[in-house]
C-alpha cells in the first residue's frame, strides 16, 4: 500500500467546505463549516456554534476567528457524512 505524503496546507485545503470544530486559547469551542482560513491561522466559519463548558451558548451565521487565539482545530469525517446525510 502506497500512502502519498501530504502537507499540513495541503490538507487544509482538502477540509475547506466540511465541519470542524476549533478550541480557543480560552476553553470556548467553537464548531461551524470551515469557510477559509490564511498562513496566520485565522480561520473563518459558517453555521457557527459557541459552546462553553461543553454547553451551547450562541449561534451565529458567520465568524472570524484571530489565528494566534487558537489552541486546537479539529476535523470529523464522521461528523462531514453524518450532515451530509441531514442534508438530503
Amino acid at each position: 500500500m502506497s500512502l502519498r505524503k501530504q502537507t499540513p496546507s495541503d490538507f487544509l485545503k482538502q477540509i475547506i467546505g466540511r465541519p470542524v470544530v476549533v478550541k480557543l486559547n480560552s476553553g470556548v469551542d467553537y464548531r461551524g463549516v470551515l469557510a477559509c482560513l490564511d498562513g496566520y491561522m485565522n480561520i473563518a466559519l459558517e453555521q457557527t456554534e459557541e459552546y462553553v463548558n461543553g454547553q451551547l451558548k450562541n449561534k451565529y451565521g458567520d465568524a472570524f476567528i484571530r489565528g494566534n487565539n487558537v489552541c486546537l482545530f479539529f476535523f470529523f469525517p464522521v461528523l462531514y457524512i453524518s450532515t451530509q446525510k441531514r442534508r438530503m
